[in-house]
């Protein structure tokens, strides 16, 4: 690879990675046009070509001074005054790689000789440098290079198949570059076939991706779901949940906080039976609990009576016809005193412990009646509750635990079961429910469901495309996008009440490690990167930087992207709006880039005009 960039002067000093290059020529002139290409002047933090037999050594500039070749005795007895012609400029370069047949690769085996000339870098050597590639068809731009002015080309495959961080403080620019990323993503020829193959969500906790115009995508590809536990949600905008998922005792032991010593045991037991012969038989499920009823009354001397006033309250917020079991109303007290009697009639319904034919009548009206209850409630997890208010009736009449033990997990469960009752849908397959672009909007929800829909989504789709892509090629992706991450990702703060934070932190560190082999990709935003898990963050592949200030995120910064180096690390607190430096696997060294912005179609994330807003209106 030959040299075409403008001579600028030749090194005269090598002190390990560190060189100096004495200049042709003292000028500082901005801009230089060569060959015909516009090339930017020498700055710090530009790059400086230096030419070694076959191959170009990569530096960049850290430092430049000038020196008064004339006048260099320091005494007030001269004109120190610097004059024409006797200035001479150097520059101070840190190696950063070597081009070698047109890639740029970063080595120790090669370094600047006294000597050695140095060049202005050619377009075509940024874009060895960069490591992007120069066909437009595998790349997209986001923007333009700070330092050079010349459009940045992003690598498709390397940036999207990767995991993906986006950092910056407010106002900075950061919900503009991780849209604009994916809104030149879809601008591509590829799309139709993105949209067949492949999957987006996005965890959206402040509603700036709920347009309808997102992306520029077609409608029909889009599906937001706005969680909203402040109201009823409509049935549309309810997140698709498979049954199979939320019914699995795991899965409800984590959502439901349960103990390990007694809890965890009786959700084991009581899903498996409810997995393995009531799930979808209505008919079972009204028998099994018209069974525990004659259980109970057959040993109420043992089961106790209050294991049957129990049962009573249970059946009557079941059924639609109180009427039919109100003769168990009051046999709770009759049963105290050792009578088993039942009706207004003081009829008899169990006689030397069996059931009188009354009784047996009695069962199997209130048998019924559940059944015709339970087949008119089309919802499933107010189903499931009843069956486990049923099983822990059955569980502690005969002291397999004690009720106190349970009595707080069924407190959990109905808060819980009912803030996911308003804002998910269950189904027995998720695969046709979500279109290639999903939004989860959490704007409305309370801090509850902020903290359990992301956890329980991300779980639900990893775990699909993972048994989807273990036991053969990959040939479909799930793209998941988290916008102010550390709602969720924090590693601090624990016994804040956040009872799932744990298992939370659990999931995503499994699928930012573990998710790339099966096509599940994962991209964060944050503004506060010292509150992520440093587990999540240290897996990172590529990283958009905006303006931070904030001593802990440049800290943690700092010990996660081992490929910036210190001279670009200083530039972060003095970054503009939508500068950011894009470093990472995908590119040889970091680029310092300004995000194209979105004028007509961007995230409602826009600095409010007060002057606009408190402006006099015309009269």
């Amino acid at each position: 690879m030959g040299i075409n960039g403008k001579p600028l002067g030749v090194v005269i000093g090598v002190d390990g990675t560190v060189s100096q290059i004495g200049m042709y020529n003292s000028s500082n002139t901005d801009e230089f046009i060569w060959n015909g290409e516009l090339l930017k002047g020498p700055r710090v933090g530009g790059l400086i070509a230096i030419a070694q037999n076959d191959i170009i050594i990569i530096a960049k500039i850290f430092k430049e001074q000038i020196s008064d070749m004339q006048n260099n005795v320091k005494t007030m007895e001269y004109d120190n005054r610097f004059s024409y012609g006797s200035i001479k400029r150097f520059l101070f370069l840190k190696t950063q790689g070597v081009i070698e047949k047109d890639k740029f690769s970063i080595t120790s085996q090669y370094v600047p000789m006294i000597g050695n000339q140095a060049y202005l870098v050619t377009k075509k050597e940024l874009k060895a440098i960069y490591g992007i590639s120069l066909s437009k068809n595998t790349s997209i731009c986001i923007g333009h290079s700070l330092l050079d002015g010349w459009a940045i080309d992003l690598p498709i495959n390397h940036f999207f198949a990767s995991h993906i961080g986006v950092f910056g403080n407010t106002g900075s620019g950061k919900s503009n570059t991780l849209y604009k990323l994916h809104q030149e993503l879809f601008r591509t020829k590829y799309l139709p076939e993105i949209l067949s193959h492949s999957k987006f969500f996005i965890i959206d906790f402040n509603g700036e991706y709920i347009e309808s115009h997102l992306f520029d995508l077609p409608r029909i590809n889009i599906k937001t779901f706005e969680v909203n536990t402040r109201g009823a949600c409509r049935l549309e905008a309810k997140i698709p949940v498979k049954k199979s998922y939320l019914f699995d005792p795991e899965i409800l032991a984590i959502l439901l906080d349960a103990k390990p010593a007694t809890q965890i045991p009786f959700l084991r037991s009581a899903m498996r039976k409810y997995n393995n012969e009531i799930y979808g038989n209505e008919k079972k499920l009204a028998t099994l609990s018209a069974g525990l009823l004659v259980s109970l009354l057959k040993n109420y001397k043992i089961a106790g009576a209050f294991s049957v006033e129990l049962w009573y309250r249970i059946a009557e917020s079941i059924v639609t016809n109180s009427d039919a079991i109100s003769p168990i109303k009051n046999l709770a007290q009759k049963l105290s005193y050792g009578n088993a009697q039942a009706g207004e009639n003081g009829e008899e319904i169990l006689k030397d412990g069996e059931l009188t034919q009354k009784g047996k009548e009695l069962i199997s009206q209130i048998e019924e009646e559940l059944r015709v209850s339970f087949t008119s409630c089309r919802n499933d997890i107010k189903k499931l509750y009843y069956f486990l208010e049923f099983e822990k009736i059955y569980y502690t009449a005969w002291n397999a635990t004690k009720i106190e033990y349970l009595n707080p997990l069924f407190k959990r469960m109905e808060s819980a079961f009912r803030n996911l009752d308003n804002v998910i849908s269950l189904c027995d397959d998720i695969n046709d429910e979500f279109a290639s672009m999903n939004v989860i909007s959490l704007v409305h929800a309370n801090q509850e469901m902020k903290r359990l829909i992301p956890m329980l989504i991300s779980k639900m789709i990893y775990d699909a495309q993972k048994d989807k892509s273990s036991s053969s090629k990959v040939n479909h992706t799930v793209h998941l996008i988290i916008d102010e991450a550390h709602n969720i990702l924090s590693n601090i703060e624990k016994n804040n009440g956040d009872n799932w934070q744990d298992f939370r932190l659990s999931v995503f560190e499994e699928i930012i490690k573990e998710g790339r082999k099966f096509g599940f990709y994962l991209t964060v935003a944050s503004q506060r990167p010292a509150d992520i898990s440093p587990t999540i963050l240290s897996q990172i592949h590529n990283f958009f930087i905006h303006r931070l200030v904030n001593d802990n995120d440049l800290i943690m910064l700092s010990n996660t992207m081992p490929t910036l180096d210190r001279n670009t690390y200083q530039m972060i607190p003095s970054l503009g709006k939508g500068e950011a430096i894009i470093t990472g696997t995908a590119t040889s060294m970091p680029i310092l880039v300004k995000v194209d912005r979105e004028l007509d179609n961007h995230p409602t994330s826009d600095d409010i005009d007060l002057i606009s807003l408190w402006k006099e209106s015309p009269r």
